[in-house]
């Protein structure tokens, strides 16, 4: 009788496994990075190219020196428009950016299913690039997002967010 009185009041019990990814190979922190390096350097090329037109170059460029924690509308505006511009197709309808095309890797879910829209431009490139409106809170997101990587799981805290990874082709 006592272990029926028991059984009643103890704590459920379920088996709470990982999902299996079997057949993936997680990307190298090295491939990771020039795929970063080759987006940054196409991105730069285009901003470099919208910034010859005048109009564009007066938004962005305000005159005067407003300091370190100020921000900058109008770069931060066309980096944005910069950004989905050049990545926004490749990303939603592949999950891949244009460096990680050419490096052979890919962003998935951590079932290995695409992942959604929302969580690649929302929540995995998004919240990044919303820490820009403050310049500090920007490097202390960014060193922050750059060192997880050397988890084991080599999940950025961007990839932890979204609930993605980097995977090899």
């Amino acid at each position: 009788m006592s272990d029926a009185v028991d059984q009643r009041f103890a704590p459920p019990q379920a088996l709470v496994a990982d999902v299996a990814s079997e057949g993936m190979v997680l990307a190298g922190r090295g491939t990771r990075l020039l795929a970063a390096i080759v987006d940054a350097l196409i991105a730069g090329g285009v901003a470099w190219a919208a910034l010859k037109v005048p109009l564009l170059d007066s938004l962005a460029f305000n005159a005067g020196s407003p300091g370190l924690g100020s921000w900058r509308a109008g770069s931060t505006l066309l980096g944005l428009g910069v950004f989905l511009l050049v990545q926004g197709w490749p990303l939603l309808a592949r999950g891949q950016t244009l460096g990680k095309m050419l490096l052979q890797i890919r962003i998935v879910r951590c079932d290995g299913s695409k992942p959604e829209a929302w969580r690649l431009l929302g929540l995995r490139y998004g919240i990044g690039i919303a820490t820009n409106l403050n310049p500090v809170v920007a490097m202390v997101y960014g060193l922050i997002d750059s060192l997880l990587i050397f988890r084991e799981s080599r999940q950025c805290l961007h990839d932890t967010i979204a609930d993605t990874k980097v995977i090899k082709l």
